[in-house]
């Protein structure tokens, strides 16, 4: 109760953050997404299921507000780093990525389970790591104009490979090592990856 005696209603953001920590809480227990419930939700959130609607439309919305604050942070960590920092600032950088990636990797598994079987999520999910493939290969472009590259190399076909492959690196990297003590090596690893592969190749 407030000092005026009236009844304290959380504001959306409130909520929604209530039923987001819930559904990871429930992730991080053991359960696959397919396997909780609506309501399990609900009472895990402190919530009724008449509020959940008014929040989200279904789990499914619910999952992807999850990803979408997975995906976009780490995506606009990378995003923001351009060449002219090195090796070693990207390799901060992906340090910081395999952070995140850590602690949400329950939502990140959910997310490929749900892909596998909804349309809609599996779009959602190709069309956020296509964002990214198109930005480094526009970055990579830039570079090569600028002399800063070899003119031999593909940027649309560099940049497919480095953030699919990097993507995938390091979801592996989290859900196989229990030892966040190897992220940073783990991180110095992929960006010299990144660095010597793309952007101090040999030319021709």
């Amino acid at each position: 109760m407030n000092p005026l005696g009236k009844q304290w209603i959380p504001s959306t953001s409130t909520i929604d953050r209530r039923l987001l920590a819930a559904t990871e809480r429930l992730l991080i227990d053991g359960a696959t997404f397919t396997e909780i419930g609506m309501q399990q939700i609900c009472t895990e959130a402190g919530v009724a299921r008449s509020t959940f609607y008014s929040h989200f439309r279904d789990k499914t919305t619910l999952l992807l507000r999850l990803a979408t604050e997975l995906l976009g942070s780490s995506f606009d960590i990378t995003s923001a780093w351009q060449p002219a920092g090195g090796v070693d600032r990207l390799a901060e950088v992906f340090t910081e990525v395999v952070t995140i990636y850590r602690q949400h990797a329950t939502v990140r598994r959910a997310l490929a389970e749900v892909a596998a079987y909804d349309p809609a999520v599996r779009q959602f999910c190709t069309e956020r790591i296509d964002q990214f493939i198109d930005g480094t290969a526009m970055m990579l472009r830039t570079e090569q104009e600028a002399g800063r590259i070899p003119a031999g190399l593909d940027p649309v076909c560099a940049a497919r490979l480095i953030v699919l492959g990097g993507e995938q690196a390091i979801v592996d990297h989290v859900t196989t090592t229990t030892d966040p003590r190897s992220d940073s090596t783990f991180a110095g690893e992929l960006a010299r990856t990144w660095w010597y592969g793309v952007y101090h190749r040999p030319a021709r």
